[in-house]
């Protein structure tokens, strides 16, 4: 029996990286494109969501920042915030199945109260990633080594969990790289649903957004490809496995 859809809210205005994260989670997650259902939020305004519809809600990354102050924030932006962050306010409410990349733990964050800025930023590019205690007995982690590569790039991060979060990964520069809130809450501060070629298309089309200098794509890109990024993926898929509900 087919499981209920799982839906991906995406923030990408260039459609070239929405469409390859899309594709991404599509692959990676052992969906078909019939069960992983999107709406990008940059050109769409968030529908009415029912969670009895859903399996689960994915929310992709993207440039924007949350904990940037609001004046500084496109209208997009702002429109974006004002619709999901209520959307987010019921999930953790309801303990609804919930995949943040990236933006999730800005957003999730902001939402249950912790402390997100850019202390702990990370260039972009591979990133070891360690998990804790409570990572380690963590149903989405139990496939992944205690410690392993992952691609990502942020300029802001979790400086402080509340005591509703656990941590469940961290890494040299970035202390919170995954927390969880209630039981079926998730946010990573790496990308799960990456892969090399994943991190070429996002460089090219973020390489005019403050993320690196332009002229360092090319050396990012060889150096991306110097390292083994195989395991993030299987969080993914593990996500997909634990919360698939027969339709």
């Amino acid at each position: 029996m087919k499981p209920k859809p799982f839906l991906l809210l995406s923030i990408r205005a260039e459609d070239d990286a929405a469409d390859d994260e899309y594709s991404s989670v599509v692959r990676f997650s052992g969906l078909e494109e019939a069960e992983l259902r999107r709406v990008n939020l940059t050109h769409h305004p968030l529908p009415a969501i029912d969670f009895d519809d859903w399996s689960g809600i994915i929310l992709g990354g993207g440039p924007f920042n949350a904990s940037d102050p609001s004046e500084e924030k496109s209208d997009t932006q702002v429109r974006v915030e004002s619709e999901l962050l209520p959307l987010l306010d019921r999930i953790v409410d309801q303990d609804f199945p919930f995949l943040g990349c990236c933006y999730g733990v800005g957003t999730l964050g902001s939402v249950v109260g912790a402390t997100v800025d850019r202390t702990y930023g990370e260039p972009v590019g591979a990133v070891t990633i360690t998990l804790t205690d409570a990572g380690r007995n963590d149903p989405l982690f139990v496939d992944v080594p205690d410690v392993f590569d992952a691609f990502g790039g942020h300029k802001e991060a979790v400086r402080r969990l509340p005591s509703n979060a656990v941590a469940l990964a961290s890494s040299p520069a970035c202390p919170v790289q995954a927390f969880r809130v209630g039981q079926n809450a998730y946010a990573t501060q790496f990308h799960p649903e990456l892969d090399v070629d994943g991190l070429c298309t996002r460089i090219d089309a973020y390489r005019n957004h403050g993320y690196f200098d332009p002229n360092a794509a090319d050396s990012l890109k060889s150096a991306a490809r110097e390292r083994d990024v195989t395991h993030p993926q299987e969080i993914l898929r593990r996500f997909v496995e634990r919360y698939a509900v027969p339709a």
